[in-house]
């Protein structure tokens, strides 16, 4: 039976599909090294101490009922207080919408600022922009990235575009790769959305709108330092809404707290939005994260271990791939800056087994990596880019630092199978 033309067209994801392959081996008993989730173990990354004990003091204190619609006040006035401490950006609690993680706040942007059959322009890869298109029923101008650009999109990329778009979406750290903007780039891009802006108002036609996702800054490497709009061209704050909350730097997916922050008459209208949704965060664990978001000492000290322990794995990942291109295999890595993502590229189609097997696609190279090395990892065409894209995402949220040697092993066992 038929369901909704829009149903019947949303397409399936190809991490869940690769997710299927993984317990499918693991159900005949293989061990598998699962670095496809964006996401962490909590039995190795389990959240803060003092945010679990706020959160189980709020229960306590019986604090179930609804939340108000755009978060609860102790939340907004914490969140904007952290921002002016850490980012040097000035939004007052009614400038702040806070929402059940990352994800409604997303949508409801492109439901907020598109009408139908309005623009978007997003990089790929990028995390799931071409499925809030579709599903706002939109149009897109999608920008495939460079490897020599770590997969940032430049100004360049986007100028030719400028005046047919109603909406640019950006992220920074970038799910998947774990690459930043720098600060040329980011500031070339921003002042081209504010000279864009003073020739629509010169017209009277509507803005053009910038789309912040920023829910890794915290979780940056060695000399990256991570950039925002606003802090580099003023101009740009009407046209801006930020994407951010706990999930990650806290390794609080499961928490569900999110905010966005932007110009209060389109975060009044997305609070509109979502309170027919319902896509509040918890009220109980709002609160326990406004209080924890004060803790100056125990919220450095936590993200100096979480940095400290990603970034270690995210490196011997590096060096291993290194080492592998050095010894001839056809693999290259790109240099960790931040998040929990290495990039990875696997040039392997052409290549072949002795007993006759050949990889011609992406698809082909996926498999095998996962069944003749136990890696799940996730190509770069499930995140928007061409299917012969040959780049991967590994995220090492869940990984041992003591099995990160066991798969190398196996991983160049796997290579020596194929020929050169």
């Amino acid at each position: 039976m038929k369901t909704s033309k829009l149903a019947e067209g949303l397409k399936g994801s190809e991490i869940i599909k690769i997710a299927g392959e993984v317990n499918a081996l693991k159900a005949q008993g293989e061990t598998i090294y699962n670095q496809t989730i964006g996401d962490f173990d909590a039995n190795i990354f389990p959240i803060p101490d003092e945010l679990k004990q706020e959160i189980v003091n709020a229960y306590h204190d019986n604090q179930t009922n609804y939340p108000v619609a755009n978060g609860m006040e102790s939340l907004r006035f914490s969140v904007s207080d952290y921002l002016s401490k850490n980012l040097k950006l000035d939004y007052s609690k009614d400038e702040i919408l806070i929402s059940g993680g990352a994800r409604p706040l997303i949508y409801a942007v492109y439901q907020t600022i598109l009408d139908l059959d309005d623009t978007v322009l997003y990089p790929v890869p990028s995390w799931n922009n071409d499925a809030y298109t579709y599903l706002s029923r939109n149009k897109a101008v999608i920008i495939e990235t460079k490897p020599e650009n770590k997969f940032m999109p430049t100004v360049e990329d986007i100028k030719p575009h400028i005046q047919l778009v109603n909406l640019i979406a950006l992220c920074s750290p970038l799910n998947p790769t774990g690459t930043t903007f720098d600060k040329e780039a980011l500031t070339e891009i921003s002042q081209l959305v504010v000279e864009e802006n003073k020739r629509r108002a010169s017209l009277n036609e509507k803005p053009l709108y910038v789309l912040y996702d920023q829910i890794y800054w915290q979780l940056t490497y060695g000399d990256t330092v991570h950039y925002n709009p606003v802090e580099l061209v003023p101009e740009v704050r009407d046209y801006t809404i930020f994407i951010d909350g706990i999930s990650k730097a806290f390794a609080a997916t499961g928490v569900r707290v999110g905010w966005a922050f932007g110009p209060s008459h389109v975060i009044n209208k997305m609070k509109a939005l979502l309170s027919h949704i319902g896509a509040w965060s918890p009220k109980a664990e709002q609160l326990a994260t406004a209080s924890y978001l004060k803790q100056e000492k125990p919220v450095s000290s936590y993200l100096t271990h979480i940095k400290s322990e990603l970034h270690e794995r995210l490196v011997t990942f590096y060096e291993g791939f290194n080492k592998l291109q050095k010894k001839g295999f056809s693999v290259k890595a790109i240099e960790p800056q931040a998040a929990l993502y290495l990039t990875v590229q696997f040039d392997l189609i052409g290549k072949s087994t002795k007993d006759g097997l050949k990889l011609n696609t992406i698809q082909e190279v996926t498999s095998y990596l996962l069944n003749e090395a136990k890696l799940a990892i996730v190509p770069f065409y499930a995140f928007g880019t061409s299917t012969d894209s040959n780049w991967f995402r590994l995220s090492v949220g869940t990984v041992r630092k003591e099995d990160i040697n066991t798969i190398f092993e196996l991983l160049e066992t796997a290579l020596l199978k194929l020929n050169k």
